[in-house]
């Protein structure tokens, strides 16, 4: 890899992505600097991504299939690039026999939009069982970019929507986590309703299923895994507000003034009322 200077990596980056300055576009399309922020994110064209980090990774021969799967989306956005490739990747690995090796060369790669492809291949192995597919995405689940966390989650959601009663058991175990991005990964990946994905109906209608997660968390010292947990509740406010009134309500009387509790139960009434 070629030597970054310390400025490069330092950025603050762009306010939007048409603002993204030529030099770190080129960076980012080589695949030789991970983005900075959303707009960064948004601004990488993965045709160009893909085209230059592949053919090291020994995956050139899938470039024009990819670019044309690409070329196909009726609306390509970064997430749906994303998908599309994970999953395209996802089936030609099981096809070759070679899924875990080929999520090790993704998930550890410089790039995180090349890392994001990664949980996709094991999200999408229908032979796992979802708590395998979590095991084996942990990774990823615990990426230090915010971007491969939050596509790993996005990737993972329909396993767990589909097999709540063994994924809730297995990510109470992940809510005693050291690692606050492994613990606020329990409640994104489970929101009732969420952002840029599915609802998820079951929790929509029975939020107590998950609330072997939510009373692990109700305390938690992390303002990462808080703003989840509230948002979670807020969600299901919009179907279920009978249960997050009594929950946070008895929440509260418990907490004998914890701040923690204190701040995720303001924040998941904020729609209560309305």
């Amino acid at each position: 890899m070629p030597i970054i200077p310390p400025a490069m990596l330092a950025r603050k980056g762009a306010r939007k992505p048409a603002d993204v300055p030529r030099e770190v576009l080129a960076l980012l399309e080589k695949g030789e600097i991970e983005t900075v922020n959303l707009s960064e994110w948004l601004a990488l064209d993965q045709r160009k991504l893909i085209g230059n980090t592949f053919p090291a990774m020994g995956l050139e021969e899938l470039i024009p299939g990819l670019e044309t799967v690409i070329d196909e989306l009726k609306k390509a956005t970064a997430i749906k690039v994303i998908e599309a490739v994970g999953e395209q990747l996802s089936e030609y690995a099981l096809s070759e026999c070679k899924t875990d090796e080929l999520f090790e060369k993704l998930s550890t790669h410089p790039a995180d939009t090349v890392r994001c492809y990664a949980p996709y291949l094991h999200a999408r192995d229908s032979q796992l069982v979802v708590n395998e597919q979590l095991e084996k995405c942990l990774i990823s689940v615990s990426d230090a970019h915010f971007g491969v966390r939050e596509v790993a989650w996005m990737a993972l959601r329909p396993s767990i929507a589909e097999n709540l009663s063994l994924a809730i058991p297995f990510l109470e175990e992940w809510t005693r986590s050291m690692d606050e991005n492994v613990r606020r990964f329990t409640t994104e990946a489970t929101r009732p309703r969420g952002v840029w994905c599915t609802h998820i109906g079951e929790l929509k209608e029975h939020p107590e299923l998950a609330l072997p997660l939510l009373e692990m968390l109700k305390a938690d010292p992390a303002r990462y895994v808080q703003n989840s947990v509230a948002n979670w509740l807020n969600d299901a406010s919009k179907t279920r507000p009978d249960f997050v009134s009594d929950l946070t309500q008895s929440w509260l009387m418990e907490s004998e003034g914890n701040k923690a509790t204190a701040y995720i139960v303001k924040r998941a009434r904020r729609s209560l009322g309305k």
